[in-house]
Formats: C-alpha cells, sequence, structure tokens
C-alpha cells in the first residue's frame, strides 16, 4: 500500500516530471495506480528537492534583539558585547522558547536539516545547550537538529571553557565548534585547534569551527585547521565557517590556503547576509565585500555551501531561516548571475549543504526517507527570484507544513495600483 502519491513532480536536476511514492516514510516505485494510495498530492509540475539544509545558524542568539539596547556602532565587537550582557540572564525556558519560533519558521520555509552553534561558555554555562536541546526535543518530528558545543569567547582566554566543552558534549552536543582567532596569540590558536580535535576524536564528531571572521589580512587560522585536519586523518569531516580574512590576503597567499584547503577536504561555509553586514563596515571607499572567496574556493573543487547565520539578534538585525532568501543575497554577495552558477547557489543551500553535514540519507531516489518540498517554481532561478512558496513540505512522507500566497490585484485593468497580497501557512505535527 502507497501511504502517499505525489504526482507530475519536477524533481531538480531531472529532465522532467515524474511521480513520486511513499511507502513506510521512505520512497517506493510507483505503481501507476493512484487509487493505490491512501493520499494524493497533484504538484502540477512544480520543483520538488529533497529539502533545503541550514548548516551554519545560532539557534541560542535568536530574536535577541526584541529586548536588548541596540547596537550603537554596528560592529562584531559591540555586538559581541551586549551578547554578553544578555546571555547572563538566559533561561532554559525563554532560549527553548525563542529557538522554538525559528525553528518554525524554519520548517515552513522547507529546512529538513538544521546544525545550529550554541555558546559554550562561563558566562551563559551550559544553559544555551539546555535550552536549545529542549527545543530539538520538542521538534523532532518536524526537521533533524545538530548541535556544535561553539566556545565563543575562546578556550585558553575563557578558563573553564575547556571542562564546559566537555560537559557540552556529553550533554546533547553533536559537534565540536571552535572560534581559534579569539585567543590571544598564534601559539594560543593552534593549542585551541588541537583541543577540539582531541575531543572531538574521543566522542567520534565532526568539527565545525568559526574560523577568521575578521577583515584582518594577518589572520591564520584557516592555514592552522586545514595542516592539523590533515595531520589527524580528519579529512572531509571539518566545516569552517566565515573565513573572511581570506579575501583580504594577497593572490598569491589566498592560492595558498585555499590548496591546503582543498587537500583537507575542508567544507566551508560563508555566510554572506551577516557578514555583508559586519565586514569592512569601518572601511573607507572601496569598501571590502566581507565574505569569503566562494567563486575562488569552487574553482578550486572545494565544496562550499551557505547559511543563516544569525536571526534577528545583535549581529544581523533581519533574516526570517528562509533558504531562498540567502540564496538570493549569496548570488548577488558573490556575483553568481550565469545560469551554471545560479544552479551552484541552489547546490549550496542543498546538496552542498548536505554533504558539510554529512547527510548520507539524502535525495529522491528509491530507498531514501521521504523529505521533500515542493517549491512553487519550475527552475531554480524561478525559486530564488520569486522566493517561491514551499507549497508542501514533507518529512519522512507526512506533510508537516503547507504555504499558498494569493495575489490579488484591484483595479481597472492593467493601471489599478492597489496590491493586495495575503500568505496561508499550516503545518502539521504533534509536538
Amino acid at each position: 500500500m502507497i501511504d502517499l502519491l505525489i504526482k507530475n513532480v519536477r524533481p531538480w536536476s531531472e529532465a522532467g516530471p515524474r511521480d513520486l511514492a511513499v511507502s513506510n516514510g521512505r520512497f517506493v516505485e510507483p505503481t501507476g495506480r493512484d487509487g493505490d494510495a491512501a493520499a494524493t498530492i497533484d504538484a502540477g509540475g512544480r520543483l520538488a528537492i529533497p529539502g533545503f539544509v541550514e548548516p551554519h545558524i545560532h539557534l541560542d542568539k535568536v530574536l535577541i534583539n526584541e529586548d536588548v539596547r541596540a547596537n550603537k556602532t554596528g560592529t562584531l565587537t559591540e555586538a559581541i558585547e551586549i551578547i554578553w550582557e544578555r546571555k547572563r540572564t538566559y533561561t532554559k525556558g525563554e532560549v527553548a522558547a525563542r529557538a522554538g519560533r525559528v525553528i518554525e519558521l524554519a520548517v515552513q520555509s522547507g529546512v529538513k536539516h538544521l546544525r545550529t552553534h550554541v555558546d559554550v561558555d562561563t558566562i551563559g554555562g551550559l544553559t544555551p545547550l539546555e535550552g536549545v536541546v529542549a527545543a530539538r526535543d520538542r521538534y523532532r518530528d518536524l526537521l533533524d537538529i545538530e548541535i556544535v558545543a561553539f566556545p565563543q569567547e575562546g578556550i585558553l582566554k575563557n578558563a573553564g571553557a575547556e571542562s564546559l566543552m566537555r560537559k557540552a558534549m556529553a550533554a546533547g552536543a553533536d559537534v565540536v565548534g571552535g572560534m581559534p582567532f579569539n585567543e590571544a596569540s598564534a601559539v594560543d590558536s593552534w593549542r585551541h585547534i588541537e583541543i577540539a580535535f582531541e575531543l572531538a576524536r574521543q566522542h567520534a564528531a565532526p568539527i565545525d569551527m568559526h574560523v577568521d571572521e575578521t577583515d584582518d589580512p594577518g589572520a591564520r587560522t584557516l592555514e592552522m585547521l586545514a595542516e592539523q585536519t590533515v595531520r589527524n586523518g580528519y579529512q572531509g569531516r571539518v566545516s569552517a565557517g566565515h573565513t573572511c580574512a581570506l579575501a583580504a590576503y594577497p593572490e598569491d597567499h589566498a592560492a595558498k590556503v585555499i590548496a591546503k584547503v582543498k587537500a583537507a577536504g575542508i567544507h566551508m561555509i560563508t555566510l554572506p547576509a551577516t557578514n555583508l553586514m559586519l565586514q569592512g563596515r569601518l572601511d573607507r571607499e572601496p569598501k571590502r565585500r566581507g565574505i569569503t572567496r566562494v567563486k575562488e574556493l569552487l574553482a578550486a573543487g572545494v565544496n562550499v555551501a551557505f547559511g543563516q547565520d544569525c536571526v534577528r539578534d545583535t549581529f544581523y538585525p533581519f533574516g526570517v531561516a528562509d533558504s531562498l532568501e540567502v540564496a538570493a543575497i549569496a548570488a548577488h554577495a558573490a556575483q553568481m548571475s550565469l545560469p551554471h552558477e545560479i544552479d551552484t547557489v541552489f547546490e549550496m543551500c542543498t546538496t552542498r549543504a548536505a554533504r558539510a553535514c554529512g547527510l548520507t540519507d539524502y535525495g529522491l531516489e528509491l530507498g531514501a526517507r521521504a523529505d521533500v518540498v515542493i517549491v512553487d517554481a519550475k527552475t531554480p532561478v524561478e525559486a530564488i527570484l520569486k522566493r517561491a512558496d514551499r507549497r508542501w513540505v514533507i518529512r519522512a512522507g507526512r506533510v508537516v507544513a503547507e504555504n499558498r500566497t494569493e495575489r490579488v490585484l484591484h483595479g481597472p485593468g492593467a493601471s489599478g495600483d492597489l496590491s493586495v497580497e495575503r500568505k496561508k501557512t499550516g503545518k502539521g505535527g504533534d509536538r
């Protein structure tokens, strides 16, 4: 018995539409008889993907700009100072509540897998982790959530952080994080990375670090990370987020570092929205763009993905956890406008992001878990252009969200100038 039949759907990267069938939460061969299905969706030729993958967000910090003082300088430094103040007042319940509001946005926008960094330091202790773990438990039927133990204040510089990192990995974190540039010296940055690898090997966990999130062309921790990745035999299991300094390097040094990144199999995750807002902020014209060398990395054969990073916190006042919105920003920031480049942008929030997160059960093939998002578009460029509705969001064969936008133009013929937009959304699943 087929539980769900999705008719006339256009799987991304395939030549034309076909049917998808689901039984017991997995894709199976369609029978060709509509009556064999318990439920049917007619996709009307719309685009289908296995779901968006969000590889870098901070659920513990989301929405805190609703109740903190303004970041008057707009700088990364002041944003972190405000975070210190707010973090001291965190409770498990309010962290879980804020995280839950953004998780619901992510589900409605078609995210099937989300990797969140969570601060682990002596200011907030394990409260941020406990709150996000609670939110993960509540929404586990709607999407998969990985948690990165993230020592934003450093490990050596923040005495006690190393012990808290070990406790965090035992208390629900899945991935070892890091921020090696936020140490007092290059020697300490190297040791920061060493500690992360020690912890990762102990827990057989991947590594995902914030690396060189700075305009400083003297920052060198990406090169350190690449070297230690090879030394530890961790190729393919390490991700580096931000890497803004790479864009500030002289061309010859940038090429050298990119070659090391490629040899180490490091997944690079650019965060264009936040980094465009923060990096180069104090420059006179011409201003640095803030994001890493996306095109050069891709040309070298490095896997590059992008993420949301921040949602309405002290670093970034916008964000709705929508991969298509970030795709549009990434395409502009990296100047990826040619047809094949737009296809690559779409890969960066789907297949490339899935590879960065180590997902193995991702796709629309027979036997894969029946996660599929039906987008109200026929092509990736149309999806990005329209921020197209995620018409149906399906997890393991069950519809967990629906979105439909109705646009009505009032006025005599084409001269009418009053446009009313009404969006209907719904989500399923008991929590």
